[in-house]
């Protein structure tokens, strides 16, 4: 069971309390949530959506969904404390483009490494060792590659050409 907030014996009211100046009852929707030792929690929960909405939010839920609605509550007001005009979308906006420039360069490193494997298979192909040598149907001699038997690249990839840009083909 979560720490109502306050210690055993006395009427040490809850961080929600503390702030708002007021006595902390016994029955506080604030205190299991909003401990005395963490006060900054509150603050910018209060802040952001304020004490009256945070606890007509808290009394329309179960409470057992409580918690993870004060955890989320909690999430959103930091992230508007450090930016007040996007906060979780920000955050969310960033990564995503994080993500897009990342497999952008995954794209470019697989293209790379299906131009250096048509290179080399062009490479053995001129040497005597393509697709008409008769010892390895298309395939480098197993001396080439040393112990492996299978080939050095084994990349199936797809390629969105259009949001790679120009960069790809200015070599």
């Amino acid at each position: 069971m979560k720490e109502s907030g306050r210690k055993q014996g006395a009427a040490s009211p809850c961080a929600a309390c503390k702030l708002l100046r007021r006595r902390c009852a016994q029955d506080c929707v604030f205190a299991p949530y909003f401990p005395a030792d963490e006060p900054q929690k509150f603050a910018n929960v209060h802040k952001v959506f304020g004490a009256s909405n945070v606890n007509k939010m808290l009394q329309e839920l179960p409470v057992h969904q409580r918690g993870d609605a004060v955890s989320s509550m909690v999430y959103e007001a930091n992230a508007r404390v450090r930016d007040p005009v996007y906060g979780c979308v920000g955050a969310i906006s960033s990564l995503q483009q994080q993500i897009d420039a990342l497999q952008t360069q995954l794209a470019l490193a697989q293209a790379e490494v299906v131009h250096l494997r048509v290179r080399q298979t062009a490479s053995f192909s001129h040497h005597g060792f393509g697709p008409g040598s008769p010892s390895n149907s298309g395939s480098p001699s197993p001396k080439l590659m040393g112990s492996q038997a299978k080939p050095m690249f084994d990349v199936d990839m797809v390629v969105d050409h259009a949001s790679l840009g120009e960069s790809m083909w200015s070599y």
